[in-house]
């Protein structure tokens, strides 16, 4: 009996291509289970970690008590952030202010003027702006809160014992 025949079948019995297939799927398991890679980020090499202040803002925020709310957010002195679905940590809360909301309104001389919004509904509606201070790595493209950059615009995701949402970055930081 020849080891290979005419169809190139190992023995007659199993395909040379079929060898290759099953050894190329077993050197991919080896490399994906057994060599992972790098751990970390790029972001991390020759980095300096410092502590940050990032101000984010949330409008239009839903709640009972909005005041309540405010002063129980400032209560517990921190939050956990969440940027890009990825889960940061935990970090401290410095400040947060209650924004106004105001309408504007035509004067019959042609200029406009601000003035609170009579709306009822209002009411239940919380508008802020929180900031958050933590450690970040300092990178020359800017900070960077686990793998992920902060920079005006993120968006980031706080969440405590009684709450989760969703707030935009206004400000950051870097002290000096």
């Amino acid at each position: 009996m020849a080891i290979l025949d005419s169809k190139g079948r190992l023995f007659g019995k199993i395909s040379l291509l079929d060898i290759g297939a099953g050894l190329i799927i077993l050197m991919v398991a080896v490399g994906i289970f057994f060599y992972p890679g790098a751990s970390g980020s790029v972001a991390q090499v020759g980095a300096t970690t410092r502590d940050i202040e990032v101000d984010v803002m949330t409008r239009g925020l839903t709640v009972l008590n909005p005041e309540q709310f405010l002063a129980d957010v400032e209560a517990e002195g921190s939050t956990y952030i969440i940027i890009r679905n990825q889960r940061y940590g935990q970090v401290a809360v410095k400040a947060v202010q209650s924004l106004p909301r105001s309408t504007a309104v035509s004067q019959p001389d042609g200029s406009v003027r601000s003035f609170p919004d009579p709306r009822p509904e209002l009411g239940f509606t919380a508008d802020m702006l929180i900031t958050l201070t933590g450690p970040a790595q300092i990178t020359p493209d800017g900070p960077v809160f686990g793998n992920s950059r902060v920079k005006i615009g993120t968006p980031i995701e706080l969440e405590g014992k009684t709450y989760i949402f969703k707030a935009s970055t206004v400000a950051v930081r870097i002290p000096e």
